[in-house]
Parts: C-alpha cells; structure tokens; sequence
C-alpha cells in the first residue's frame, strides 16, 4: 500500500472553529524504556526528537471533551500567553499530522494528532480566526 504513516492535514481542517490549549506543555512517557522508579521521555520513532504532550480544547461546540497532540522538537516548546481575561489560550498548530489506529479498548477508529509546532492563533477581522469555514466561504464568494 503507498500509504503509510501519518496524513499530514492543515489545521482549518481538523479545527474549523479554532483549539485552545488548556494547560502546560507535558513530556511525554516512554513506556517501554520507563520503570516506575525512572521516568525516560519519549522519542519521535521518525525524527528522534523528544516528545511534548498538551491538552487542547477543540472550539466545535459539538466536540466533546478535552484530547492530547503531541509536539516534538529538541527542546520543551513554549505556548504562548493567554489573552487578559481568558483561562485557555488561543493557538494554532503547524506541520500537523493524523495518525488513525483502532483503540484497543473500544474497538473503535480513533486519531492521534502531531505537530511540529505550535503558535499563537491568527485572529484577523471581529474576532474570528481564518479557519477552514472561514476560507471556504471566502473561495466560494
């Protein structure tokens, strides 16, 4: 099969109404190589980079709950600073990849997310950040 590994998708694809994360940035466990007693971080399988976790906040009012992407680079990335006054922060994710696999416990298709950075959201005009609704309202006028 050609198609192997993660699908590499725009953010305005899988967030049309914007993320935010909810938190700090975590590593993440490397459970094969972690004893209860020694925690090793893991490492991208493609890239050997550390791997960073955060939890995100998907702005689809139909979206439920909160879920993890995973971040990877040298070094823990920085999320930027929430607005004044918000509790989340607004961002965006570039280099963002899905990884689709069948859950073990459900049975069911589910995603991992990975990205290869993360930066504040591009607001531009009342508020709303230039998503994939946003730009395909604007490609259909």
């Amino acid at each position: 099969m050609a198609v192997r590994g993660p699908f590499k998708v725009s953010f305005g694809d899988v967030f049309p109404f914007g993320a935010f994360i909810k938190g700090g940035v975590e590593p993440v466990r490397d459970f094969d190589r972690s004893t209860p007693e020694n925690f090793v971080q893991a490492r991208d399988k493609d890239t050997g980079e550390l791997v960073w976790a955060v939890e995100v906040l998907d702005a689809d009012p139909e979206s439920k709950g909160t879920f993890k992407v995973k971040l990877t680079g040298p070094v823990q990335p920085i999320v930027p600073e929430a607005p004044a006054g918000f509790p989340f922060v607004p961002v965006e994710f570039d280099g963002l990849a899905v990884t689709p696999y069948v859950n073990s416990g459900t049975g069911r298709l589910a995603y991992s997310l990975k990205a290869a950075a993360v930066r504040p959201a591009n607001f531009k005009g009342g508020g709303a950040s230039r998503t994939g609704k946003d730009n395909a309202a604007k490609d259909a006028a």
